[in-house]
Order: C-alpha cells, then sequence, then structure tokens
C-alpha cells in the first residue's frame, strides 16, 4: 500500500559501506518497498589493464547487504556517463589551473542525475534514497512532499559528517525526490544499529575517503596519464618564499607519509598558484 504521500517504492543506492546499509534498513523498517542498487562509475581495470579490486569488494559488500536486509539487489553502470560528465571535466579543469571537486559533480550528474532518472523510469521508483549525512526540507523521509513543493537542502544533525557541501550542485527534481535516512543521526549511532542489525563486518568498514576511481595508487601517478608534468612551486603567500616543488611534496621527502586526500589538496593548491602568478 503507498504511503500518504503517494511514495511507496524506493531506490536507495548501495555503496556497500554502513551509512547505504543502515539508510536502506530504516527504509525498510518504515515500511517502503525498498530496491537496493549498487552503481558502477568506473571500469574495473584500470588504464594498465589492473583489476581495480576494491571496487569488486564494495560490489560484493553491497550485495551481501541487500540479501542480508532480503530486498532487491541491482547492479547499474554509468561508467560511460561518469567519464563524459564528471572525469572529462575533471580533465580540464587542471588543465586551466582551477581546483574540480570530483565529489559534487558525481553527485549533480551521476547519483543525483543518471541515477535519479534510471530509477524513475527503469525501476519504477517514487523516489531515491542515499547514505548522504544531510536532510531535505521537504523531511528525510518526503513527509511533506506534495507535487510542486520546492525543496531545500539542510546541513545534517552531525555536523562533523555533514555532506551538504558536496550535495549543493544537485538540482531542485531530484533533490524534490531524495530520502535522507541518515540526515537526524550520527556516526556513532549508524555504526551501532549496523551492528544491531547483525551486519558486523559493515559496521566496523572504515569510511571511503579520496578519489574512488584511483584506488590504491597515488594520485600524481594516476594524473600523470592523463596530464603531463608541468614545473610548479608552492609558494609562501606571505612571503614569497618558494616552499618546494609540486614533485618534492607529492613524491619526494617532504611528501612522505602524506594520504591521498592531502596530496590532491596540494597539487590543486599548486595549480591554482601557478595560475595566479600568471596575472
Amino acid at each position: 500500500m503507498a504511503l500518504l504521500n503517494g511514495i511507496k517504492r524506493v531506490v536507495c543506492g548501495i555503496s556497500g559501506g554502513v551509512d547505504s546499509a543502515v539508510a536502506a534498513s530504516i527504509l525498510k523498517q518504515k515500511g517502503f518497498e525498498v530496491v537496493g542498487a549498487f552503481m558502477r562509475n568506473w571500469d574495473d581495470q584500470d588504464e594498465d589493464g589492473t583489476c581495480l579490486i576494491n571496487q569488486e569488494n564494495d560490489y560484493q559488500d553491497a550485495k551481501a547487504i541487500c540479501d542480508h536486509l532480503r530486498i532487491p539487489f541491482v547492479e547499474v553502470s554509468f561508467v560511460k556517463e561518469y567519464w563524459n560528465e564528471v572525469f572529462t571535466q575533471l580533465i580540464e579543469d587542471y588543465e586551466k589551473g582551477f581546483t574540480p571537486n570530483p565529489d559534487i559533480l558525481c553527485n549533480r550528474f551521476i547519483k543525483f542525475g543518471s541515477f535519479y532518472r534510471y530509477s524513475m523510469k527503469e525501476l519504477g521508483g517514487d523516489a531515491i534514497a542515499t547514505g548522504h549525512y544531510a536532510q531535505n526540507s521537504l523531511g528525510n523521509f518526503l513527509k511533506h512532499y506534495s507535487p510542486g513543493k520546492m525543496a531545500h537542502l539542510r546541513r545534517a544533525i552531525d555536523l562533523r559528517k555533514d555532506q551538504t557541501l558536496f550535495l549543493s550542485d544537485i538540482c531542485q527534481e531530484p533533490l524534490r525526490k531524495t530520502m535522507f535516512p541518515l540526515g537526524g543521526l550520527c556516526k556513532l549511532s549508524v555504526r551501532q544499529l549496523a551492528k544491531d542489525l547483525g551486519m558486523d563486518k559493515v559496521s566496523k568498514k572504515r569510511d571511503s575517503v579520496g578519489i574512488c576511481f584511483i584506488g590504491d595508487r597515488t594520485f600524481s601517478h594516476f594524473i600523470s596519464k592523463y596530464i603531463e608534468d608541468r614545473p610548479g612551486y608552492f609558494v609562501d603567500v606571505d612571503t614569497g618564499r618558494i616552499l618546494g616543488s609540486i614533485m618534492e611534496f607529492t613524491n619526494g621527502p617532504l611528501g612522505k607519509g602524506v594520504g591521498l586526500g592531502a596530496q590532491n589538496a596540494l597539487i590543486m593548491f599548486a595549480t591554482e598558484m601557478q595560475t595566479l602568478r600568471q596575472f
């Protein structure tokens, strides 16, 4: 039976992590007809023909989650869409000296673009749901939804995990039909819920960090396959003192022990500094 707002079937993106697993569980407990969908946004093999093991592990975990929750599981591929609308744009921005954010692009064009349309048309969904930490002004379960009513993105209760920045560029249509089951929960509670549901492996799974298509590779090694290395330096904006070259920070002693996220930030900062010095 459809709920009062006319929403019955909800397609929930399942990544294989704890957040989407608990989001799907909560939706089912609230009486929605839930379909779990795993998105493949990058080719299983990298440029050297090496299999990206992390993606395959996530697929297996996502399937196991849906089996455990006894909800239908589907796998959908947006590899082509991701390449054309996210990755190509990312490369073009780097070459121009901008600071691209693949998460923002992926959310707008893939998760709340291609995935939303696929869920509505091909899977018969009335709404979609994700494990993002954010809230919807129409209610995290669209309690206040009505045709034509505007939706507004709101911060999650757990401000340390809030992801509204990465969702800030999504369009109004998908936002009006998106549920955020975790918007009113903190991360510790989500992990405990997963454990209480008997999903011990998922409850202990580390949060994903960095850029999904890079995997265990260093950012500099990956990006060099698409963009020619250019000389550049980190400069102290206050004193003008050169702190070191880009390669020293990312590959040499100065960069020893630097994680992927920091490497990415350093490279983007250096690129911007190079661009600014041209004017």
